[in-house]
């Protein structure tokens, strides 16, 4: 059964509340993709009215996030999934609605695929840019996955 945005948000309302609160939400996602959005509100705003860096890092995360975890249900195996790394580069204000996306669902199947086939834990960079309502780029999240079949 493939993840939706529906029952990745409310995995997200379970599991992740700090996110729910914040406003993060997956919209969209397929086996190559998957957009994330936010708006700015008083909750996730820092001193200088824009979005908290650290509630762009949850929505940015998630897009890749979402990906890693419908490869993991589509290879029918149980797979680790942590983050090793990130990095982060913020190059506008962000305010009003940002969309992260992350187009990397082959780097992170071909990661999913070599650990099932090998047993051997994989690593995968895997980016997300954000981008405001008027599609200027905010900010720009590369997240190292590790995935590992369990033992």
């Amino acid at each position: 059964m493939a993840l939706t945005p529906s029952k990745i948000n409310m995995f997200t309302f379970m599991n992740l509340p700090s996110a729910w609160w914040c406003g993060v939400r997956l919209k969209y996602i397929d086996d190559k993709k998957a957009m994330t959005t936010v708006k700015l509100k008083w909750m996730n705003q820092n001193p200088f009215k824009s979005m908290f860096w650290a509630v762009q890092g949850m929505a940015a995360e998630l897009s890749t996030g979402a990906l890693v975890m419908n490869e993991i249900q589509k290879s029918g195996k149980k797979v680790s999934m942590l983050v090793a790394n990130n990095k982060a580069t913020f190059t506008k204000k962000a305010t009003g609605r940002i969309n992260f996306t992350c187009e990397d669902g082959e780097l992170i199947a071909d990661a999913i695929q070599k650990t099932v086939d090998t047993g051997e834990g994989q690593t995968c960079w895997m980016k997300a840019v954000g981008v405001n309502q008027d599609g200027v780029e905010v900010s720009t999240f590369h997240f190292e996955w590790t995935v590992k079949v369990k033992g």
